[in-house]
């Protein structure tokens, strides 16, 4: 029996995607993190739009410096709230030859701060 991938179950996991292409060369343009972000703004789980809504990133999706690198950190929790921002996110990743690492994102207040 043949399944494709999107007869199969999505296991929604949180996932980094750092700005580096497999043979090690950083993405461009520089700002790809905070601009994908962006795009992304517009998924809150309390889904009030407010007036600075297009000035806010979503919880789910946030743009880090990791080592140096810049990153885009995803929650899980997106799938939920729209499974396809979530799958578009992963697709970005693979379209753009871009290292994607399975993680679990921490809560801010769980972070330690130095």
């Amino acid at each position: 029996m043949d399944t494709s991938t999107s007869e199969l179950p999505i296991v929604a996991t949180d996932f980094i995607i750092q700005g580096l292409t497999s043979n090690g060369k950083p993405f461009r343009p520089s700002d790809w993190a905070d601009r994908l972000c962006g795009i992304m703004g517009q998924f809150h789980p309390d889904a009030s739009p407010g007036f600075d809504h297009h000035l806010r990133y979503s919880p789910y999706v946030q743009p880090a410096l990791i080592e140096g690198v810049r990153s885009v950190l995803v929650d899980g929790k997106l799938h939920a709230l729209e499974p396809l921002a979530y799958l578009f996110l992963r697709d970005f990743a693979r379209d753009n030859d871009l290292h994607l690492i399975e993680a679990c994102v921490l809560p801010e207040e769980e972070l330690v701060h130095s």
